[in-house]
């Protein structure tokens, strides 16, 4: 049985969630803060999270972000909060998907299933294979056909968004969220430096330009 980890600070919205999921055969657990949902999360075992953004005590984009400094299990937003820069905050912390208030409960369904079923970057799939590099998510290492990078600890946070996702276009905007935190008031053209550097050591076409949007690793079959 799969268990979900649902984060929302709302009685109704937590009672609908519950059933719903358990009669579609999954096990709960619920969280009414980010606090609580923290310390749950460290105590027990989890394969999705559904989480509210506007949470009481910790909201819920610092949720992810300290989820994402020790995991990559799949996060679904799941907030009446539907704008661009909500939706593009929540993606650049690595979010797998996020819905919308109010939502239909069998589409939010079907969309943890096919999350749950392309394995969303769990513990289980502790290494990433792209061409002829191989990303051990465990032991943090990178391997460029068997030979070993010495990358730092912020080029390793960027090959890993980009291989985990292929094909998605990410925004300095984006991989600032993800890696320096949502608040970072830095200049964003950093991204740009530590992708320089990255493809430096990776000595291969891996990350492409996309002009005028962001960076992606292309899709193997393209």
């Amino acid at each position: 049985m799969k268990n979900i980890l649902i984060v929302e600070d709302e009685p109704d919205i937590q009672e609908l969630l519950c059933a719903y999921l358990q009669d579609a055969g999954y096990g709960t657990a619920v969280a009414g803060d980010g606090v609580t949902a923290l310390s749950m999360f460290q105590a027990q075992s989890f394969d999705l999270v559904l989480l509210d953004i506007m949470l009481p005590k910790i909201d819920g984009f610092g949720v992810c972000e300290l989820i994402r400094r020790q995991s990559q299990i799949p996060v679904l937003f799941l907030s009446a909060l539907d704008g661009e820069a909500e939706q593009l905050k929540g993606f650049g912390l690595n979010a797998d998907d996020y819905v919308t208030k109010p939502f239909s409960m069998p589409i939010l369904l079907e969309k943890i299933r096919v999350v749950l079923r392309r394995g969303g970057g769990t513990s289980e799939n502790n290494r990433l294979h792209y061409r002829d590099l191989v990303m051990d998510t465990d032991t943090r290492e990178v391997f460029s056909d068997g030979r070993l990078l010495e990358l730092t600890a912020k080029e390793f946070e960027l090959l890993h968004t980009f291989l985990a996702f292929p094909g998605r276009v990410f925004t300095r905007e984006m991989l600032l969220a993800r890696l320096w935190g949502y608040d970072f008031f830095g200049d964003e053209r950093v991204v740009d430096s530590h992708i320089k550097n990255l493809r430096h050591k990776l000595r291969g076409e891996y990350i492409e330009t996309v002009r005028g949007v962001g960076y992606r690793a292309a899709k193997e079959d393209q």
